[in-house]
Formats: structure tokens, C-alpha cells, sequence
């Protein structure tokens, strides 16, 4: 029995010599306003136009959302100070996910958002344009050519601008496209008059005809005198008739290429830019409640922190001492029995 009081003792001892720092501790952060830091902090304001971590984290953005922050091309603040618009431009391609949304302070008022407004902004856009076009004509005959041409044709950039187009006829061209080749067989004749006999040693067997070699094909004898022998007329006098063939190759075009310049002006309207304006409401913060000072400046001491656990160490203490003046009492009364 002695044991267990002396257990809860030491227990509550310990306990009561830790409540001082609980409790001295707790009234340096009941005197600010509203349990916020009583230090001065710059919010995003005005001032987050500026640099973007620091813009970015006293708006409120988290370190998540810090990665694909925007930041406002404009901000405009109501004369009475209730209401911020934050103004921001994002291309299509931007996440309006990076727009903060966290409330903030500033100068005196808690700001939240109240209202995202999302604004398409169209934006004219044109410049001289060009464009070479190429097709096939079966005919190099420049009428029959501009025939293929149009005045005027429609385009369409890569980039996606358009306009109408003038044909300039000063540019137009006509090329060969191609050629091909076609061979086909030559012959040329050649006499040869005065022959004794008809021997074909006496003749050429090949001869050059307008730049090509032709072969001997065929000779044809002709007979241009008699003369009588024993009653017979025999020739005396040959004339050889030869005949000479040979290939000739000859190109021709296949067809033409027509090139000419269109030029005029192109345009267009695109929304390449989008406007989320983020409206935010404020509302007065409560005044700071001032620690109190003594006459030399520094906070006073909290004396109610320190005596109220003194207090329960002492009524602890009377307590365990009751107990054990009871326990001893009763000890004493049972050895005298």
C-alpha cells in the first residue's frame, strides 16, 4: 500500500513540474489576432507581377501547384478594397489548372475567390503571300497553257492563313518534263557501175550514212553490156546495186511542266489567347489585440502560468501527506493492541 501511494506520488510530481512551460508558454500566442503570427507578411499583391517563386508562394500556391503557376498580366483593386481582379492571358496550350485560387491577405482584408471569368481573345492576323504552283501540259503552246492557269485561286498556308491569289504572268515557265526514245531501221543504196564480173570482193561491205554505220544487206547485178561469143551473148559489163540497213535511235519529249507565281495577301483570325479574369472579395481583418508591456518595454510575465501548477503540486503534496499520517495513525493503534 505504501508502495502505490508513493507510485502515484512521484507520477503526479512529474506531471505538475512539466504544466509550468505548458502554460507559460500558451499566452504569448493568445494575444495575437485571431491565433495568426503577430510578424508582418507581403501577400500577392501588386507585387506579384514581379519575380515568380516568391509571387508564386504569397499567393498561396502549394509546392504542386507552384510547377504550373500563372502568373496576371494586370491587377486592379476597388477603391474601397473589397475586390481584386486578377487578369490573366494563357495561349491555348496553357493549363488554367496553374491560375491560383488560395485566399490571401492584404492590407487589412481577407481575400477569396469568388468568381473565375474565362474571355476568347481574337487576334487578326495577315501578310503577302507567295505560292509557287506546278502541273503537266501535254503542249509547250503557251495558249494552251494559260488555259491550265486560273486568274485567281484560293490557298491555304501551313500555318493556317488564307486569301485569294492573282496569277502573275510574267513568272509563267514551260520545261520539258521528260523524254523518250524510239529506234527504227534506216537503208541506203549504193551503185557500183563497171564491174568485169560479178565478184563481191570489189564491194564495201559496210558505209556511214548520216552519222550511222549501215551493213551490207543485199546487191542487186545489173548487166550493161553484151557481147557475142560463139553465138552466144554474154555480158562483159556488171553494174552492183548494193543495198545497206542499219537502226536509227531518236528522242522526243513526253510532255512539259508549267510553273508559275500566284501572289496576294493572307489572312486570319486566331484565338491564340485566352482571358481568365479571377475576381476575389474581401472582408476586414479584426484589429490585433497588443501584448501588454511593462514600464520597460518588455511583455510581463504570466504569473498565473507558474503559481496555478505550484498550486496543484502543493494540494498533491497535502494529499500524500494526509494519507500517510492516516496509514501511520492506524499502524500505531494496531502494535499497541
Amino acid at each position: 500500500m505504501k508502495r502505490t501511494i508513493l507510485r502515484c506520488a512521484a507520477g503526479l510530481l512529474i506531471a505538475a513540474a512539466l504544466f509550468p512551460t505548458a502554460f507559460a508558454a500558451a499566452p504569448l500566442e493568445l494575444t495575437q489576432s485571431n491565433g495568426a503570427p503577430a510578424k508582418s507578411q507581403t501577400l500577392w499583391g501588386e507585387e506579384e507581377q514581379g519575380s515568380g517563386a516568391n509571387s508564386a508562394r504569397q499567393g498561396g500556391a502549394s509546392g504542386a501547384d507552384f510547377v504550373t503557376t500563372s502568373y496576371p498580366t494586370s491587377v486592379t483593386r476597388s477603391e474601397d478594397g473589397v475586390e481584386i481582379r486578377k487578369v490573366y492571358d494563357l495561349s491555348p496550350e496553357q493549363d488554367p489548372a496553374g491560375i491560383p485560387r488560395s485566399d490571401f491577405e492584404q492590407d487589412g482584408f481577407h481575400y477569396t475567390l469568388t468568381d473565375l471569368l474565362q474571355q476568347e481573345l481574337p487576334e487578326y492576323e495577315s501578310r503577302p503571300h507567295t505560292e509557287t504552283v506546278s502541273l503537266e501540259s501535254k503542249s509547250k503552246d503557251m495558249e494552251s497553257v494559260l488555259a491550265l492557269l486560273p486568274q485567281e485561286k484560293e490557298f491555304v498556308t501551313e500555318d493556317g492563313l488564307s486569301g485569294t491569289l492573282s496569277l502573275q504572268l510574267d513568272t509563267v515557265q514551260v520545261e520539258a518534263a521528260g523524254y523518250g526514245s524510239s529506234t527504227r531501221e534506216v537503208s541506203a543504196t549504193r551503185s557500183y557501175p563497171n564491174l568485169a564480173s560479178q565478184d563481191t570482193a570489189s564491194i564495201p561491205k559496210s558505209i556511214e550514212e548520216d552519222g550511222r554505220n549501215l551493213t551490207l544487206q543485199n546487191i542487186d547485178w545489173r548487166t550493161d553490156n553484151t557481147a557475142s561469143v560463139a553465138g552466144y551473148n554474154l555480158g562483159d559489163c556488171y553494174t552492183a546495186v548494193a543495198t545497206y540497213t542499219g537502226t536509227a535511235t531518236s528522242s522526243y519529249v513526253t510532255g512539259y511542266t508549267v510553273t508559275a507565281d500566284y501572289t496576294g495577301t493572307v489572312s486570319r483570325i486566331a484565338l491564340n489567347r485566352v482571358r481568365y479574369v479571377a475576381i476575389f472579395e474581401g472582408e476586414p481583418l479584426e484589429p490585433a489585440v497588443p501584448m501588454e508591456e511593462s514600464g520597460d518595454g518588455l511583455a510581463q510575465f504570466n504569473w498565473a502560468a507558474i503559481l496555478l501548477p505550484l498550486g496543484v503540486v502543493f494540494a498533491v503534496g497535502g494529499v500524500i501527506g494526509a494519507c500517510l499520517f492516516v496509514k501511520r495513525r492506524r499502524e500505531n493503534k494496531e502494535d499497541s493492541e
